[in-house]
């Protein structure tokens, strides 16, 4: 696994619904991009934030509120939009040059699809780590686990609360972090 010296942990939150059952004429937008970076030099993990982006295609309901904590009040007091939110990440982070991480594959997949939609350019590399892939191939498993699970197979506590983007991409870091190391 080829990987730069600094990568960048994304966990995305999305607009969701109760059994997945997307309302007509609303899309899976997403609300809030929890990112740091995780220096494999210094063994550190730092500019962790949360990045709240506006929701385009659709609206934040009760069940979405409870299980990310994201509320439309929140959103419209610290939201911008998603190519807003784009432009930061290239300002803060220089993610056109760093391998980029999360914690399976659906973070990638909906950055793509929402700059797709929107006819912009990705913000990060072609470098993409999905993290679950890489703890499974490297503790040999026969399935893939999540993130919480993943930690506690490493004996590592939860930091933060659990659907949070920023948490979930600071803990996917100590996970990678801890793939790297051995």
């Amino acid at each position: 696994m080829e990987t730069t010296n600094e990568i960048i942990i994304v966990d995305l939150e999305a607009t969701c619904w109760e059994n997945d059952r997307i309302p007509i004429g609303q899309k899976v937008d997403i609300i809030e991009i929890g990112i740091c970076k995780l220096d494999l030099t210094s063994h550190s993990i730092s500019q962790k934030q949360s990045i709240y982006v506006i929701p385009e295609r659709s609206e934040i309901n009760s069940f979405c509120t409870k299980l990310t904590g994201i509320t439309p009040q929140l959103i419209e007091e610290k939201g911008i939009y998603f190519e807003e939110a784009c432009e930061k990440i290239k300002d803060e982070y220089n993610p056109e040059f760093l391998t980029w991480a999360g914690y399976g594959n659906f973070d990638r997949e909906q950055i793509f699809e929402q700059c797709d939609w929107l006819g912009i350019e990705i913000p990060f590399s072609g470098e993409y780590l999905d993290v679950m892939y890489e703890f499974k191939r490297h503790f040999r498993l026969h399935k893939s686990i999540g993130l919480k699970r993943a930690l506690d197979h490493l004996k590592m506590n939860f930091d933060g609360n659990h659907h949070s983007g920023a948490d979930d991409a600071y803990n996917t870091a100590k996970i990678l972090h801890k793939i790297l190391e051995a």
